[in-house]
């Protein structure tokens, strides 16, 4: 009796078998996450006004039916940044949890599978990053440097990849001592090969469902960042900023401040979700052949 792990194509078969009955609380998930994209891509044909037009006598007006969600303390249209402002939450994120996670995939299956003075050298980088207050030096740097919103986020993908780096260890580790990586040595295939090739093939799964939890917390890291004002320059939309900006209004217009925040809140606990529910789905992906 031998356990093989399974292939990416059976791997998505057994994601699509379980299509049919996923949880109520995914679909919701994915439909949040669908209308987050749809905003990304169509931003200038769903919002209703631009998100930098100024009137300064609706200035922090309630919501009405030219404003659905009223206007900010310059007069802004609140729903239009807010779909504006989606672009700064899925862009700066996704570039920090893929960046992060292609620094851990190359550190990680080195380590887990080289094993000696690689791991020992790899994971003692890893334990120095860990021992840095990552977001606070994040925040003095931009602070003083003033490299605003990409430094953030490179700056952040360094940040998370020592977390990534763990992770993808451990697994590699896991699949090292599985026969077909034996059976891959006995045949001479070049170590590059076999790590890169073939036992990235059975690490991705559990890398995917990670990159999701890597989002939601670059998302809410981000948009803290953008809250203290470090990151977007004033004036371009982000829910962070948004938050900032309008929470003096919370009496005059409370729409304004409390809508980034459910929009922070709902989109980074979607991702979550999902991430966790791919998790579980991936969390036992060997099967026993006799």
């Amino acid at each position: 009796m031998s356990v093989q792990p399974l292939t990416l194509r059976q791997n998505f078969v057994a994601v699509t078998q379980l299509r049919r009955r996923l949880p109520f609380l995914i679909w919701i998930a994915l439909a949040v996450i669908f209308f987050v994209l749809l905003a990304v891509l169509f931003a200038e044909q769903l919002a209703p006004l631009s998100p930098n037009t100024q009137d300064l006598i609706l200035r922090a007006k309630p919501p009405s039916a030219e404003h659905l969600l009223g206007t900010d303390q310059l007069g802004r249209d609140i729903l239009s940044r807010l779909i504006f402002g989606a672009r700064a939450a899925v862009i700066g994120p996704l570039l920090v949890a893929v960046g992060g996670f292609t620094i851990g995939i190359i550190l990680g299956l080195s380590a887990g599978y080289l094993g000696g003075n690689t791991d020992s050298l790899i994971m003692r980088w890893v334990d120095l990053m860990y021992s840095l207050p990552g977001l606070l030096v994040t925040l003095v740097i931009v602070g003083i440097v003033g490299g605003g919103y990409p430094l953030a986020v490179l700056l952040l993908i360094i940040y998370f990849s020592p977390a990534d780096t763990r992770i993808v260890r451990a697994e590699a580790l896991k699949q090292r001592v599985l026969p077909y990586v034996e059976a891959l040595r006995t045949l001479g295939i070049p170590r590059r090969q076999i790590i890169f090739r073939h036992l990235i093939v059975n690490v991705m799964p559990i890398i995917v469902s990670y990159i999701f939890l890597d989002f939601a917390f670059a998302l809410v890291t981000l948009s803290a960042l953008a809250y203290l004002g470090v990151g977007v320059p004033p004036g371009v939309p982000d829910w962070g900023r948004m938050l900032f900006e309008n929470q003096t209004l919370i009496f005059a217009n409370p729409w304004a401040a409390i809508t980034p925040g459910i929009a922070i809140v709902v989109t980074a606990a979607s991702m979550n979700l999902i991430g966790n529910w791919l998790f579980e789905v991936f969390a036992h992906r060997t099967e026993v052949r006799m």
